[in-house]
């Protein structure tokens, strides 16, 4: 018997020999200059032909992020394709290269390893790189490992220019600021929202709390939040000056800003621009400030946060949730969680609704798929919790995935075990006295 001897050679992508795989594309741009949004179309079209000429495959569309960055896992397109994955519609991901990717090694890994055990294959065209391949994984590692360091490269680029433009007196950028208009990089004053601005300062050095005056702009017709109007009360761009590098990104991977307390200089700049209240009137206004978070909180040692606290967000107004006890002092006193703007001005303002802390407790534990709530599980795992509407809760785990549920309680299903102890009390207490009646 003659034996027959065949050389297989490796795949690639225009000989695969599995036939009808749904196949999907990946692509995004870190910037949304026009240039780079005119690449990421041609990019998306590319793709779209590609696929779809390729014989024995299916179109399973084209995932494309605008103006994000490839070290964070939150990139909702990316998110989005993931989802589709885990739903059984895509068998092959086509994309560029492995920095488009994802410039992040540990998040590049843990997407690729959840792909594999979906049995979904991602092909990086710039490498030639299948990641199902026995070798693909440790090649895509070397390779996001340069992407990764090469990010940081940038990174650290950027902060150079940014912060020789602070020492020069140079803001990198202006954002919207109530009370000014921005041309060509300067700061115009508006009059109409100036002399509201020059109101919130007059009402507040005469005595009116935060609240009493977001009441009162809200009866003239002016919607602005909380965190915006103490924004305002701190903001030493009213008196004219800019205080630069305030804030400072922590990490190129993660990107998250944090306060500047004194771990980077500041730069203050005098007569920046066209003052609309007087720098002695912003000076009163921080004393004021001061005196009053002595008064009201004179504790030095701060409270150790609730576990929702600063997590919950609403997805009506934007505003965050805080903790509250309705019924203070009376046997029915129980905490909730409910929305800034819906406390401080009502329905009117935002239609949100309280959560029972109850509810959040055991919603969270389901989630999480533990039997308890666990506190140190929760600030590990989750970064926020998005409450878009009524009964509904979404919880955003910091590897980008998502969870949406909708809960269901009654009133009886609310109540704490002490007011249910009561309320057997009182009614014991009632029977006793209707038998005692009736004798």
């Amino acid at each position: 018997m003659d034996k027959r001897i065949e050389k297989l050679t490796p795949m690639t992508i225009r000989d695969n020999p599995f036939t009808w795989l749904r196949v999907a594309a990946y692509t995004r741009v870190s910037l949304g200059k026009e240039a780079m949004l005119q690449s990421l179309s041609a990019q998306v079209s590319y793709y779209s032909a590609y696929i779809q000429r390729h014989k024995g495959w299916q179109y399973a569309g084209v995932y494309a992020d605008e103006a994000v960055t490839g070290t964070k896992a939150t990139r909702p397109e990316f998110q989005r394709m993931l989802e589709a994955c885990r739903a059984g519609e895509i068998d092959l991901i086509v994309t560029k290269s492995v920095s488009r990717f994802a410039r992040n090694t540990v998040t590049l890994l843990s997407v690729l390893r959840e792909l594999k055990d979906l049995g979904v294959g991602v092909f990086f065209e710039r490498e030639g790189i299948w990641s199902n391949s026995g070798d693909g994984e440790l090649m895509v590692t070397i390779l996001a490992s340069y992407a990764q360091e090469e990010s940081r490269s940038v990174s650290e680029n950027c902060k150079w220019r940014i912060r020789k433009r602070f020492a020069e007196g140079n803001p990198f950028c202006l954002n919207f600021l109530y009370g000014y208009r921005i041309e060509s990089g300067s700061l115009h004053v508006v009059p109409e929202e100036a002399e509201i601005v020059r109101g919130i300062f007059a009402d507040f050095l005469s005595g009116m709390g935060v609240d009493a005056i977001l009441k009162k702009l809200r009866a003239q017709g002016i919607k602005m939040g909380r965190n915006c109007l103490k924004g305002i009360l701190r903001n030493e761009k009213f008196s004219g000056d800019l205080l630069l590098q305030k804030t400072y990104i922590a990490d190129h991977l993660t990107k998250r800003k944090v306060v500047n307390r004194g771990q980077l200089p500041m730069y203050h700049v005098e007569g920046n621009h066209e003052a609309i209240i007087h720098k002695e009137t912003f000076e009163r206004a921080q004393t004021e400030i001061a005196e009053r978070h002595r008064k009201y909180h004179p504790s030095s040692a701060p409270k150790p946060p609730y576990p929702f606290t600063g997590m919950i967000r609403c997805g009506i107004c934007g505003e965050k949730y805080r903790r509250k006890i309705t019924a203070a002092g009376t046997k029915y006193a129980r905490p909730v969680w409910i929305c800034q703007t819906f406390n401080v001005l009502g329905k009117d303002a935002c239609g949100s609704q309280q959560i029972p802390e109850s509810v959040l407790l055991q919603q969270a534990a389901n989630t999480l798929g533990i039997p308890e709530f666990d506190a140190g599980k929760l600030t590990a795992l989750v970064s926020e919790i998005m409450v878009p509407g009524a009964n509904q809760l979404t919880f955003i785990f910091k590897n980008g995935h998502e969870a949406s549920l909708t809960w269901q309680t009654s009133r009886r299903d609310s109540w704490t075990p002490e007011m249910r102890q009561r309320a057997r009390e009182d009614s014991l207490r009632g029977h006793r006295m209707r038998g005692g009646a009736e004798q």
